[in-house]
């Protein structure tokens, strides 16, 4: 009988952090290698940002005092060739440091169950961008109605043989602890043109207007993107409401997206636009996006106190 060959990224193993190779063969744990990360592809598709921002840099310090502490897991494709499922962005922290290697596991997986994996680890980060858990929310849910023996056409039905009575989007609703409306929803902002969908990632937009916006054709949305940088607004969730009224009708057109978008709203009289670029390395890592507001606002009134302090003492000389 020939000799099996060995998949040509196998190189010498290394002890995983609290256990040896040994013990982890014993259990049948998975075994921890070092990987040679050009031969990781990334994951196609993959819907998270890695970015080289603030945080990305953080995690290159950490990298480098203490080395990957969670390993990557990457699946094995046919030929051999590695395709990251969990560590992107620890991946792209190690090629920052010019490091050639990057503690990992290897799984056999198909390609629904890789996809299902790669949305789950990512879900647990602290903060995820709507697009970002629009296009994994979009996969994910696919993925599991091709499992269920469902065309991909029929995503959002129920479906039988694998899930029994339930639909995949109730059991997907279950797992990920978010209800079905509330998915569907963020699976609609994959119809957004780019430039609206990175409002709506800013805070911009509200999730139910860009809903609205998501049923526009291409055409009619980026006529409402001219709109709003033009009036320096964006329309409310009624007035998305009103012109999607007039899509059904076919009488959404330009012209009416523009008189829509001219009507004064009381809460946009004197808006202040901040530019996301200029002030978002002044949050603190952690805030939501939906919490920005609150957080200018609070910032402003301590230092409108400040400033009354200083008045006052001045006052006092």
């Amino acid at each position: 009988m020939p000799k099996e060959k060995k998949p040509k990224f196998e190189l010498n193993s290394v002890d995983d952090i609290f256990t040896t190779q040994e013990i982890r063969d014993e259990r049948k744990l998975p075994r921890i290698r070092e990987l040679p990360i050009r031969e990781i592809a990334d994951f196609p598709d993959h819907p998270y940002k890695v970015k080289d921002d603030e945080d990305m840099m953080n995690l290159v310090e950490s990298i480098r005092e203490n080395g990957v502490l969670t390993p990557v897991t990457v699946r094995e494709l046919p030929g051999g060739k590695l395709e990251m499922i969990s560590g992107h962005r620890r991946k792209r922290a190690c090629e920052l440091l010019g490091l050639h290697t990057i503690r990992g596991e290897v799984v056999k997986m198909d390609r629904d169950n890789a996809i299902i994996m790669m949305c789950d680890s990512n879900l647990q980060r602290t903060t995820i961008l709507p697009s970002e858990k629009a296009f994994a929310y979009k996969m994910r849910l696919e993925a599991m109605k091709r499992q269920a023996g469902r065309p991909s056409k029929d995503n959002y039905f129920p479906v039988g043989n694998n899930f029994g009575e339930k639909t995949s989007s109730k059991e997907f609703s279950k797992e990920v602890g978010e209800g079905q409306t509330q998915i569907f929803r963020y699976i609609r902002l994959t119809e957004l043109i780019p430039e609206i969908l990175e409002m709506v990632d800013e805070g911009q937009i509200a999730m139910r207007p860009a809903v609205e916006i998501s049923y526009f054709p291409k055409k009619l949305q980026k006529s409402l993107l001219m709109n709003m940088e033009r009036e320096a607004c964006t329309p409310s969730h009624d007035q998305t409401i009103r012109m999607r009224r007039l899509l059904r009708e076919d009488k959404l057109t330009p012209e009416s997206i523009a008189a829509i978008m001219q009507e004064e709203k009381p809460n946009q009289k004197d808006k202040v636009v901040l530019k996301s670029t200029r002030v978002a390395s002044l949050f603190p890592k952690d805030l939501p996006i939906t919490q920005r507001e609150d957080y200018v606002v609070k910032a402003m009134e301590h230092y409108n106190r400040y400033l009354k302090r200083q008045r006052e003492m001045d006052m006092e000389r």
